[in-house]
C-alpha cells in the first residue's frame, strides 16, 4: 500500500456551528509526505495537523497557529481517517469547519466525489506496542496492542433516552460508512440556550444536531440509530485520534471519553517511542494491517 491523497479538488458550503455563518470548504490534493494541512484562506495561515497545534478541546477539537484557529475539525477528520487518506489540504474561509448535518456523512460523500489517488511513497502506519491510558475519575480512554483496529466506547448519561450505551466498531472503511458516519452530534436544550447566551452555537439547529429536552428527543424525525449517541462518540474519537498523524493498529477503549481525554491520550502515546512502532506497509507480510484501510 502506498500513501494516498484525492484525485481532484472538491468543495462544499455549510453553516458554522458556533458563528452561524456560511463556510466555504475545499479539499485539495497534497504531495506525499505532507500529512493533513488546514488553511485559513481568509487570513493566509496554514496549520499542520499535529497534536502540538491543538489549542482547545472543551466543546470540539480546535487547532491554531499565530493567533488564528479552526474549530470543529473532528467530523471531517473522522471521514478523512476512515478513508485512509494520508495527504490532504483542507481550505476554509472562516474559523470553523461547516457542521453539515452533525455527522460525517457529507464529508464521506465529498471524498467519494473526489476519488482516491495513490502516491509514490509507502504508506506508514503506527502499531500500538504498549497499553497507554488516560484516566480522570471514572472516565478513561485507552490504547492497547492488537492486530486489528477496534473502537470500544461506553457512555452513561442520566437521561431517559440515553442512559447507558456501549458500541464496538470493528474498524474498516465500509463498517465506518455503514455503522458510524451517519451518527449525529447531540446536545441538551438547556446547554444550547446557555451557549447562545455566550454567543456560541448560533448555527446549531435540529438540522445539524440531535437536541434533547429533559425527557425526549426534539427532532421530529427521531434517531437514525437507537444508540446514535454512542456511535457519534466513536465518530468523534476516530477524528480525534487522527492527530497521531497516521493510521494506527490497536484497540481504542473509552468510558465517557471526550475530546480533551483523546488529546491527552495522543500526547501520552507520542511522548514515549516505546509505546509504538511505525512501519511501512509495503509487502505481503503487512496484509493484516492493510485490510482495515482497503
Amino acid at each position: 500500500m502506498y500513501q494516498t491523497t484525492i484525485k481532484k479538488p472538491v468543495s462544499l458550503v455549510g453553516i458554522g456551528l458556533h458563528r452561524g455563518n456560511p463556510v466555504n470548504l475545499t479539499l485539495e490534493p497534497l504531495e506525499a509526505g505532507n500529512g493533513i494541512v488546514f488553511v485559513r484562506k481568509d487570513v493566509g495561515v496554514s496549520i499542520p495537523l499535529i497534536p502540538e497545534n491543538v489549542v482547545d478541546t472543551k466543546m470540539a477539537t480546535v487547532i491554531g497557529k499565530d493567533g488564528y484557529s479552526i474549530s470543529t475539525i473532528e467530523h471531517l477528520l473522522s471521514a478523512i481517517y476512515a478513508y485512509g487518506i494520508d495527504n490532504l489540504k483542507v481550505v476554509v474561509d472562516s474559523d470553523e469547519v461547516p457542521v453539515m448535518d452533525g455527522s460525517s456523512a457529507s464529508f464521506c460523500m465529498l471524498l467519494d466525489e473526489a476519488g482516491i489517488a495513490e502516491q509514490e511513497l509507502p504508506k506508514r502506519i503506527m502499531i500500538i506496542k504498549k497499553d497507554v491510558e488516560i484516566k480522570e475519575g471514572d472516565k478513561y480512554v485507552k490504547l492497547s496492542p492488537s492486530k486489528n483496529l477496534k473502537y470500544d466506547f461506553t457512555i452513561k448519561f442520566a437521561h431517559p433516552v440515553i442512559e447507558n450505551q456501549a458500541y464496538v466498531l470493528e474498524f474498516s472503511k465500509e463498517n465506518y460508512k455503514k455503522e458510524v458516519a451517519r451518527a449525529r452530534t447531540f446536545g441538551f436544550l438547556h446547554e444550547v440556550q446557555y451557549l447562545r447566551s455566550k454567543g456560541l452555537a448560533l448555527g446549531g439547529s435540529l438540522e445539524n444536531a440531535i437536541v434533547l429536552d429533559e425527557k425526549k428527543v426534539l427532532n421530529p424525525e427521531g434517531l437514525r440509530f437507537s444508540d446514535e449517541f454512542v456511535r457519534h462518540k466513536i465518530l468523534d474519537a476516530i477524528g480525534d485520534m487522527s492527530l497521531i498523524g497516521m493510521n494506527f493498529i490497536g484497540n481504542y477503549e473509552a468510558l465517557a471519553g471526550s475530546h480533551d481525554l483523546n488529546h491527552k491520550l495522543t500526547m501520552e502515546l507520542l511522548k514515549d517511542p516505546q509505546n509504538y512502532e511505525i512501519v511501512d506497509i509495503v509487502g505481503a507480510t503487512e496484509k493484516e494491517y492493510a485490510k482495515a484501510y482497503a
